[in-house]
């Protein structure tokens, strides 16, 4: 099949549901072996043993650095390779203004959404470098380009992903291996809950498709991005939009 991923081993984080949990299913049905990572231990475990084809659960908080480093090693230990880093795990935050935002707010929105990415990132180059091959796609989001009111954490740390994907790929541009972002519209998934209606109805009025994505639009375009067939694009940042940004 076009992009096939057999033999190779993937880590996808925040795999227990919404975006996650369909790029695990679609990288697994390509042929991969997919390390179903997330917080959610139970339901790691639960999506893991839906797929089957040798899918297993990992427990791991990303916004410590030491949870990466474990299941980083872990996987490695357990499959004897790290092939594809999908970093899709993130939290929407509170949706308010700037003077509404708290420390705490702004703390927890860069642990996650950023310093996750950062901390994941780094916990498999080492394995990537070592073969000579790698792909890690970032799950970003179309507010890191345009900026969504009232969602400034969000929409900051995710420019900031974009920023990293691209400042990465150059650093390892001669070494096999590709990264790369995705960066998706509203899509309908449980995150949307940590949302009000106003904030979901303003972005999808902003899509020209006049609808919300969905996770499996999302995740064949990560399928490419995490082949072998991605040879030649790094660095690079994907827009699954509906044609909200053209840019």
């Amino acid at each position: 099949m076009p992009f096939e991923l057999t033999g190779q081993t993937a880590i996808v984080t925040g795999a227990a549901t919404g975006i996650g949990e369909a790029i695990a299913r679609r990288l697994a049905g390509a042929g991969a072996t997919v390390g179903v990572a997330d917080l959610n231990a139970e339901g790691a475990a639960a999506v893991a043993n839906s797929i089957g084809s040798g899918a297993f659960p990992i427990h791991l908080d990303i916004s410590r650095s030491e949870s990466a480093n474990v299941m980083a090693a872990e996987i490695a230990a357990r499959t004897g390779r790290i092939d594809i880093l999908v970093n899709n795990a993130g939290i929407a935050g509170k949706a308010a203004p700037i003077w509404e935002q708290t420390d705490e707010d702004w703390r927890d929105m860069i642990a996650v959404n950023l310093l996750g990415v950062v901390y994941c990132t780094r916990a498999v180059i080492a394995y990537m470098r070592g073969r000579k091959y790698g792909r890690i796609v970032n799950i970003a989001s179309i507010a890191g380009k345009e900026g969504n009111p009232n969602m400034s954490p969000y929409s900051a740390t995710k420019a900031g992903v974009i920023a990293f994907t691209k400042s990465v790929a150059k650093e390892v541009a001669t070494e096999g291996i590709c990264v790369n972002s995705v960066t998706p519209a509203v899509v309908r998934t449980h995150i949307l809950d940590q949302l009000t209606e106003q904030q979901v109805d303003y972005m999808t009025q902003r899509i020209p498709m006049r609808r919300t994505g969905t996770p499996e639009e999302i995740a064949a375009v990560v399928h490419f991005l995490a082949s072998p067939d991605c040879s030649f694009v790094t660095g690079q940042c994907y827009d699954a939009s509906g044609g909200r940004a053209t840019y």
